[in-house]
């Protein structure tokens, strides 16, 4: 029930609004997170549970940004190279 929490407690969206689609998946991969690391979380705080799942969850999210974005580039390269050959 972690998970209901985390999403209520990290939305900056006033009570009438609902949380963005950006939100609802941090909030569920912060609840992933815990569920992963569940054992070794457990020894610390609540407070640092939570900045450690975001922490991992901000990295998650930052790595497949970038991974998408240098894949994107290499495609256009790509098609960029075979579009020049005959």
């Amino acid at each position: 029930m972690e998970c209901d929490n985390n999403l209520h407690s990290n939305t900056t969206a006033t009570e009438t609004e609902s949380p963005s689609e950006a939100e609802v998946q941090r909030a569920y991969f912060e609840h992933k997170m815990r569920t992963v690391f569940g054992d070794e979380m457990k020894k610390l705080s609540e407070d640092l549970q939570s900045a450690l799942a975001d922490d991992i969850v901000t990295a998650f999210l930052n790595r497949i940004s970038l991974f998408v974005k240098i894949d994107s580039e290499k495609k256009r390269y790509t098609r960029t190279k075979r579009s020049l050959k005959p």
